[in-house]
């Protein structure tokens, strides 16, 4: 797992980079969300829907911005966290497909395989340089502090008269 800033985002306002649509066998170009160029630094393959539906939970403490990814069977090593244009989080990896022998007989195959893509936009309060990443059990754990607020000083003004 590494933790790295990068620019260039393709879409500042966009979360995801996954299409509803894909894999439905008609035609849905009008229907497709914009994907990003082959010369982006972002341009996944077309299969980024099979497991873009990473499961992500966010929370906001007192202290910090907490981000909780459920990716069972997928390595610290394959899990990459990075920070776009100062305040952008992205969450990304792959879990690879199972290696097929020819003598075996698949009855079912639900679990999924393939690229994820997760991005979220934070607050101002957030300190970039202080984030950290943990992984356990299979939980990704993403900590970034908040800084503090501070309250601004109110003084009270005698009227006179």
């Amino acid at each position: 797992m590494s933790i790295t800033r990068r620019s260039n985002i393709f879409d500042p306002f966009s979360l995801d980079l996954w299409d509803p649509f894909d894999g439905f066998p008609f035609n849905h170009s009008l229907l497709s969300f914009p994907r990003p160029s082959s010369s982006s630094s972002l341009s996944f393959p077309s299969d980024t829907s099979s497991f873009a539906a990473a499961r992500i939970d966010w929370k906001e403490t007192p202290e910090a911005h907490v981000f909780k990814a459920d990716l069972p069977g997928i390595k610290k090593e394959e899990v990459k966290v990075e920070v776009e244009e100062g305040n952008v989080l992205q969450i990304s990896g792959e879990r690879t497909r199972e290696n097929e022998e020819k003598n075996d007989t698949w009855h079912r195959v639900e679990r999924s395989s393939g690229k994820f893509l997760r991005r979220f936009r934070l607050p101002e309060n957030a300190k970039m340089d202080q984030i950290k990443a943990a992984m356990e059990n299979g939980v990704l754990t993403v900590t970034v502090p908040k800084e503090e607020v501070k309250k601004p000083e109110v003084k009270s003004i005698e009227i006179s008269g």
